[in-house]
This record gives structure tokens, sequence and C-alpha cells, in this order.
């Protein structure tokens, strides 16, 4: 590197927060190289976000300047572009590559900009490029894809083969909660304490909100989610010594008492950056090793840094800018106002009420609660997954363009027709009632489909097989199910009852 291009600034995106995005021997820039910092409210303005998510955002990236000190010139402008002009002027600038399509865009669209390598995952975009190119089929399966990362990255490993002699221990992380607990009776996970500039953040958020010039969904309590990278490194100590061992069993479990249950809480932290997927697989694995976690949490894990983030995150890219457009079910039905507000006391039905309570008030959940009830009735409703993917993408603390496209398009609402995951993710009421205690108090009957107790879901579940029946029946793992139709006879009643559902 010459002397000039040691002295070229290197700007860091609010989610290029943690050291390897600042270290030269990790593709970063020059150790001498100044750093600008860009704290667009345009981005605000554009996107109704939840109120913790920008809360998180803007309090990591202030406080990653107070770390940086002078090394740093940290900019608030209302758009990039004028952030940018008033910290480089025409000046040249380094950056690595951006997390989203738009962000990509904007950057090469500047001559003064020069793009370097993504950080902060395991595979290069070249690499996963080669691996699927070779795959010979349009459809990429995340399975193939997490074995090669295995192996590659030497991850669980015993020789050439996995630990244990089985790649996915999936089948032993599908246990219900215990019978009667309210709880897992876990250690807490982490929490971090509240600093003078979350004071500063939040005061900046009220004004801006008094001001009428952004607006916010959900609640901001006190910060849940680590800002710095101290924080997240506690965040992932706590999790792989006190939580770890107990993840893999009730990974897929619910409780209405227990909202964490064992989950990590690191998806926030990966994804502003704080956090390396490496270090966080190789801890879990290293807890495994000493013998103080059973495979089955460990591998589960692993799955879900090094198979399944990494998965998403080359998708997006490796599918482009269109995907987010897939709608191969044609469904346009529009968000209805109380799921966008997020106002759980507008249903019945115990379980979404829960979650939804939960996101309005924390802007997370874990996966299940996504995927099998937030998703899988967006998906039952037939609403747009268009929309679906905007709101998770504004109402999750962890959500990025990146996260939600292939998590919403392809994977929650099937919205591809199958490019990414082999079937639709949903269900009716009783895998819910074995997954939970939700539906014990809850008005509905997980086991009725027609009438004042049906479930919602259910009643949901069959109306989305009848509706796309001619599709899901030459899908070999949807045939079972979708001949379960011709069993019912009450179908024209649930129908009908489909038809006028308004909760």
């Amino acid at each position: 590197m010459t002397e000039e291009e040691s002295g070229t600034p290197h700007w860091l995106f609010g989610d290029q927060l943690g050291p390897h995005f600042v270290d030269p021997a990790r593709g970063g820039p020059h150790r001498d190289a100044p750093l600008v910092m860009i704290e667009s409210r345009g981005v605000f303005r554009r996107r109704r976000f939840h109120r913790a998510k920008a809360h998180l955002i803007l309090s990591a990236m202030r406080h990653r300047a107070a770390e940086l000190g002078d090394r740093v010139r940290y900019v608030k402008a209302d758009t990039y572009r004028q952030g940018l002009r008033e910290a480089v002027g025409e000046g040249r600038v380094t950056v690595h590559h951006p997390t989203s399509h738009a962000a990509d865009a904007f950057v090469r669209s500047l001559p003064s900009v020069r793009v370097l390598p993504a950080r902060g995952f395991l595979v290069t975009h070249d690499e996963f490029r080669t691996w699927a190119d070779g795959r010979g089929t349009k459809h990429l399966r995340q399975e193939d894809f997490y074995r090669w990362v295995r192996g590659t990255h030497d991850l669980l490993m015993e020789g050439d083969g996995p630990a244990g002699g089985r790649w996915n221990l999936d089948h032993d992380n599908r246990q219900p909660p215990p019978r009667g607990s309210t709880d897992l009776g876990v250690p807490a996970p982490y929490h971090p304490r509240e600093s003078e500039i979350d004071d500063e953040v939040r005061s900046d958020l009220d004004r801006w909100a008094r001001d009428g010039d952004v607006r916010f969904v959900g609640e901001d309590a006190p910060r849940r989610f680590p800002a710095t990278r101290r924080e997240a490194l506690a965040g992932l100590r706590r999790f792989v010594e006190h939580r770890l061992a107990t993840f893999g069993a009730y990974e897929d479990a619910m409780l209405a008492g227990d909202t964490t249950m064992s989950h990590s809480l690191l998806s926030s932290s990966l994804n502003l950056g704080l956090l390396d997927p490496a270090e966080c697989v190789e801890r879990a694995e290293a807890r495994w090793r000493s013998g103080d976690v059973p495979l089955n949490s460990a591998e589960g894990f692993v799955r879900q840094i090094a198979g399944w983030r990494e998965f998403v995150w080359h998708v997006y890219w490796y599918f482009g800018t269109r995907y987010r457009e897939s709608n191969a079910l044609r469904h346009h039905e529009p968000l209805p106002a109380w799921f966008t507000e997020l106002s759980s006391d507008a249903t019945d039905a115990n379980c979404l009420s829960h979650v939804l309570d939960q996101v309005r008030t924390t802007g997370w959940t874990h996966h299940i609660p996504r995927l099998m009830v937030l998703g899988s009735l967006s998906l039952q409703r037939g609403w747009d997954p268009r929309a679906v993917t905007d709101w998770f993408h504004r109402s999750f603390v962890d959500g990025y363009d990146w996260v939600m496209v292939p998590n919403v398009v392809g994977m929650s609402q099937y919205a591809d027709g199958g490019r990414m995951t082999t079937k639709p993710y949903t269900s009716g009421g009783a895998y819910i009632d074995r997954m939970s205690d939700f539906c014990g108090p809850c008005r509905y009957k997980p086991s009725v489909r027609v009438g004042e107790d049906a479930c919602p879901f259910t009643a949901g579940y069959w109306n989305l097989l009848h509706r796309h029946r001619d599709r899901f029946e030459h899908n070999a793992r949807m045939t079972r199910a979708v001949r379960g139709l011709d069993r019912l006879t009450d179908l024209d009643e649930l129908l009908e009852q489909e038809r006028h559902r308004e909760d």
C-alpha cells in the first residue's frame, strides 16, 4: 500500500462496528487511515422502524465513535451523500461491501469510493458462487451448504466426518417444553447497562418524534441488546457458559412466561458487526469438546450461525435484486392495521397476542414465534410477501434487508416457489399446542376447525392447502397433507368461515 493509499479515509456503515472491519490483516484499511461514520436521519424517515431498533443502531454507532476517538469523523446528516460530502468532500474513500442491494448500488455509483470485500461472514461471495454454480440445479438447499461449510472450515468434525456421526441433530432438538413448567429455569441472558450515550439517543428520538420528523412503532424500554464490542462479548460468554447446554433440546419450544428460553440473543450483535461468526461457533465447539455442553446443543447453534445465517446472506446476493419481487402463490392481501401496529389486544388467539406483545415491547422473538406464529399467519391469510418482508425488517432489532428477504420471501412465505426450501413452513394449531403452553388458556381450541372455538391457525392451515391444492399436491413433502382435505366433512363450512374472518 502506498503512502497515499494509507491516508485514504475508510467509511464504516452502522452494521460494520467490530474490530474485524478495521483490521488491515483481515482486509481492512491501513492502520493509520482515518475513519468516517455517517448517521443519516433519512434512513429513519424512509421506514417506520421499531423504536428499540432505532435506539440500538444509533447507540451502537455512537458508542463505536466514542471508542475510536479522534481517528473517526462522525457526521450527522440527512442523507449519506450529504454526510460523505461533509466528511471527505470530493476525496477518495474506501468502504467494505455494504449489506443491502440499495447501499451497494449507491456506493458503487460514487466514483470516489472503492469497495473492499465483505467482512463478517465465513464464506466469501466468490466461494459461494463457485459452490452454488456447481450444484447444477436451480434449487439451493441449506443442508447441503451447511455440510460443505462444516467440512471446509473444520467445524465439529472428526476426521473427514461429522462429530458424532451425523451432520444434523435437528431430530434431537425438537422437544416440547417441560410439562407444567412456566420457564426453563436457566440463567437469564446478558443484559447491558445503559450509558449517557443511550440517554442522548433517547432524547434525540423523542425530539424527532415530537417534531413529526420520524415515526416509530413499538416501545423503547431500557436497551436489552449489546451496543458495544465489550457488551457483545459478555453476551456471548454468558450464553456459551450458562445457556448453551440447554439450547439444543428446546430450541423449537415456546413458553408464554419464558420468552428467551435458552436462545443466545446474539443475532443483533452479529448483524451490527460487533461479533464475528467465527468466534461464536469456535467458542461453542470448544464448550462441547471440553465436555461442558452436549453435542446436539453445540451443533444446533453452529447450524444457526455457520449454516442458516451464512446461507441467507449468500442467497440474498446470489439470487439478485429481483428475488424480493417473488410471489409464486400470488398473495396480495394487505397487512391489517392491528398487525402493523403490534396491537396484541386486537386478537383473541393467545399465541399471537403474546408474540405481538413481545415484539411491541422488545423488538425481538426467537425463530419459532417468527416462523410458526407470525410467518405462518401471514402465509395462511395470503398477505403480500413484500409487505410482510418489510414489516419484519422494520419491527425486529436484528432485521436487515439481507436477513429478511430470504427468510421471509423464501422460507416463511414460500413466495419463491421452493428455490431455497422444500415446503411451506406452516401448521395448524396442533403444532403450536405441542410445542408451547399457549393453547391451554386460549379461547380457541387447536383441534377445532369450524365454529366459535375454531383455532385460526387450524382453520387457516386447511384453507391455505385448499387454496393452493393444485401446486401443493405435486410437492412430495405436502402430498399427504393435501390428501387430508378429502377427509374433511366440514370443508365447505370452513372455507366460508375463513372468507369472513377479520381477526
